[in-house]
C-alpha cells in the first residue's frame, strides 16, 4: 500500500511540475544553418560589388553564433561588425536608426559598445519576435548596410 502512495504522491508531483513548463513562454532561436545561409548571401553580394568584408551573426543576447572574414577586409571591422551586431541584438532597432535616435538623444551615442552609423539589422521573424541581429563592416556604412539586408533577404522566407 505505502509503494502505491508514493507512486501516486509522485505522479501528482510530476503533473505539477510539468504544467508549470507548460506555461513557459517559448521563443524562436537562430540556427547555425540559418545565419550561415545570411553570412553566405552577404558574402556573395560582397564579392559581387568588390567589398571586404567582415560579417557578424549573434543572437538576441549577442552572442556570437557565425563570423566570416574576408580576406585582406579591415582587422578593425571584425570589431566593428561584431559591435554594430550586438548593438542590434540589444536595441532593437537597426544601427542606422540608432544613429538618427541620437539626433534627439545624443547622450545615446556615448554609451559603450553603442554604434551609430550602419551595417547593424535587428533578426526578426515574421510575426515580430527577435531573434538575433547581423552586423557587417569593411566598406562604407551605407554598403555595409546594402551587405547587411542582403544577408537578411535570404533568409526572409525561412523567418517565420
Amino acid at each position: 500500500m505505502k509503494f502505491v502512495n508514493k507512486s501516486i504522491f509522485l505522479s501528482l508531483s510530476l503533473a505539477t511540475a510539468m504544467s508549470g513548463v507548460s506555461a513557459l513562454e517559448s521563443r524562436p532561436v537562430i540556427s547555425l544553418e540559418l545565419a550561415k545561409k545570411m553570412s553566405n548571401a552577404c558574402e556573395a553580394k560582397a564579392k559581387q560589388e568588390g567589398w571586404k568584408m567582415n560579417i557578424a551573426i549573434v543572437n538576441t543576447g549577442g552572442q556570437l553564433i557565425y563570423f566570416v572574414h574576408q580576406d585582406d577586409s579591415f582587422l578593425k571591422s571584425i570589431e566593428i561588425s561584431q559591435l554594430k551586431a550586438t548593438t542590434s541584438a540589444s536595441l532593437p532597432f537597426s544601427t542606422k536608426t540608432i544613429g538618427e535616435i541620437t539626433k534627439a538623444i545624443p547622450g545615446i551615442a556615448f554609451v559603450p559598445g553603442i554604434v551609430t552609423f550602419e551595417g547593424g539589422l535587428p533578426i526578426m521573424t515574421a510575426d515580430g519576435k527577435q531573434i538575433g541581429a547581423i552586423g557587417v563592416s569593411g566598406a562604407t556604412a551605407e554598403q555595409d548596410g546594402i551587405c547587411a539586408q542582403a544577408g537578411l533577404d535570404a533568409v526572409k522566407s525561412e523567418l517565420k
